[in-house]
């Protein structure tokens, strides 16, 4: 047997290889995607996809390697290489050269998104906010002081303060595109309508996603149209080169919907995470004994105990519809409970039936 330090040093080897073979194929796919650019071609070709994926999973199985390790391996450099075209794609389309945007509240975690974002494209980016701007761009402590002559005004403060922002837009009357990227629009309703009425280019914009995400491919933007519907189109255009999947509704539509798809969910994960730190079972003896669906669910609720809490207050607490969901999660919990308690295994399994029903003709409906 060779001595470990001379195996520790072939492995050193090994992986030097393998970092100069990532960058090699990093830089063949940042050709690839301004080829596509140039050709008016779409990102992402799921066709070639699972061609690759194939082809990597039957060389892994002719060397010994276990193929669920190279799919996993290639699938995220594939996500890292989307990425990289996206974002080349976005700088390199250039919509906003000479053009200018202020984002009212820029300096918040979506806030800095948009200003990433925008600058990417070209945009000579402005900060409202007084916590002041990220580095590269404007910044001016309050929105009311100098001129909105601005192509572009993001509002991107928390709710309630956004809906005094747009009713104070309203008042100014700038002339570019104005849009909010409120979680809910509900709380924003007087504020929108009041930049309709002032005849303002105005609508209503919500990235489906967090101030952590870079690529948008399978992530949801809603747009929905407060005046001119023209609008939406205007909005929708900043994120053309994207893989967004834009989707348009109306503005008194949204809440509802959202009341689960964010309500339900965070509720679920805060009671989840809360039913842990009650319990007083310590977090180190609970990893020890725990199971991939344990693992899977923490993960998630991480991911909310680690966001903004007064932020996901407002999502909860100024939601009209939030006793819908609510309600619907507090019933559903009750019937779970009944189904243990008086021992019913028809019911606890007609439950996980209808459940497996519901999911299977979601996930047939979203493919």
């Amino acid at each position: 047997m060779r001595p470990l330090s001379e195996l520790r040093a072939e492995l050193d080897s090994v992986d030097a290889d393998l970092i100069a073979a990532i960058a090699k194929r990093q830089a063949l796919v940042a050709e690839i995607g301004r080829w596509k650019h140039s050709q008016g071609k779409q990102l992402r070709d799921f066709q070639r996809e699972r061609e690759v994926l194939a082809h990597v999973r039957g060389r892994a199985q002719k060397v010994g390697l276990d193929p669920e390790i190279a799919e996993q391996v290639l699938k995220l450099l594939i996500e890292s290489s989307l990425t990289t075209q996206e974002q080349d794609r976005v700088r390199l389309a250039g919509q906003g050269g000479g053009r200018r945007a202020l984002i009212i509240g820029g300096n918040g975690r979506m806030g800095r998104w948009f200003v990433r974002f925008l600058a990417a494209q070209g945009f000579d980016v402005e900060v409202a906010d007084p916590s002041g701007a990220p580095v590269g761009a404007l910044s001016r402590p309050d929105w009311k002081e100098g001129a909105l002559d601005h192509d572009l005004i993001v509002v991107a403060a928390p709710l309630r303060r956004s809906n005094e922002v747009l009713l104070g837009l309203a008042e100014r009357k700038p002339a570019g595109l104005v849009f909010d990227i409120g979680s809910l629009k509900t709380p924003l309703t007087e504020g929108l309508k009041a930049c309709a009425a002032a005849s303002l280019r105005v609508c209503s914009v919500h990235p489906m996603f967090g101030p952590d995400t870079e690529l948008l491919s399978d992530r949801h933007v809603i747009f929905m149209p407060v005046g001119a519907p023209e609008v939406v189109k205007e909005a929708r255009a900043l994120f053309t080169e994207t893989m967004a999947q834009a989707v348009e509704m109306p503005l008194a539509d949204h809440d509802h919907l959202i009341a689960y798809v964010l309500g339900l969910s965070h509720a679920l994960n805060i009671a989840f995470f809360s039913a842990l730190a009650n319990s007083g079972e310590a977090a180190p003896k609970l990893a020890q004994m725990s199971s991939t669906t344990f693992d899977n669910q923490l993960k998630i609720a991480m991911g909310v105990a680690n966001e903004n809490p007064r932020l996901y207050y407002e999502i909860q607490s100024l939601n009209a519809h939030r006793g819908e969901a609510l309600g619907a999660l507090k019933r559903s919990l009750e019937e779970l409970t009944r189904c243990i308690e008086e021992g019913d295994e028809i019911g606890f399994v007609a439950l996980m039936e209808r459940g497996r029903g519901y999911l299977s003709a979601r996930g047939k409906a979203g493919r």
